[in-house]
């Protein structure tokens, strides 16, 4: 959980406060648990509703998204790229991804959910959502190969 969070918000502090707000916000709402998905979703959730409200309280002006067309998708990278980038590379080019970017990044790639899921999470649409992962991916890339360049 408190990954999720730190993840949204890039400021272990701040991941930590999500954390005991979320515990007892769901302690609070224990019995408005439904059962209807795993308390651990169910948790998860909480914990991703805080992290986007104190992210958008902390910075009003924040853009997810808007409905614009879709960057063509083209995730290949060449091999020996790859082999060139470390994991704590990656972790850093997605903390330097813009808020927007980085949000439905992690929602869909490390968090799991789909664009349906993340476009009612962040109230936008769908293809907006698909949208700003494609730009994510286009972005990390350009982060990755500078680093790679240098």
């Amino acid at each position: 959980m408190y990954n999720t969070s730190y993840r949204v918000l890039k400021n272990s502090e701040d991941a930590e406060d999500v954390l005991q707000e979320a515990f007892v916000s769901a302690f609070k709402n224990l019995p408005r648990y439904e059962g209807t998905s795993t308390f651990g979703a169910w948790l998860k959730r909480i914990v991703i509703n805080k992290s986007l409200n104190l992210l958008k309280k902390r910075q009003p002006d924040i853009i997810i998204g808007e409905d614009l067309p879709d960057v063509v998708d083209s995730w290949s990278v060449e091999s020996n790229i790859i082999d060139l980038i470390s994991v704590d590379r990656v972790k850093r080019a997605i903390d330097l991804l813009p808020d927007g970017y980085r949000v439905v990044f992690s929602l869909y790639l490390l968090e799991g959910y789909d664009h349906g899921e993340i476009a009612t999470i962040l109230g936008i649409t769908e293809s907006t959502s698909k949208s700003q992962f494609n730009r994510s991916k286009k972005k990390l890339r350009e982060i990755l190969g500078k680093e790679v360049s240098k």
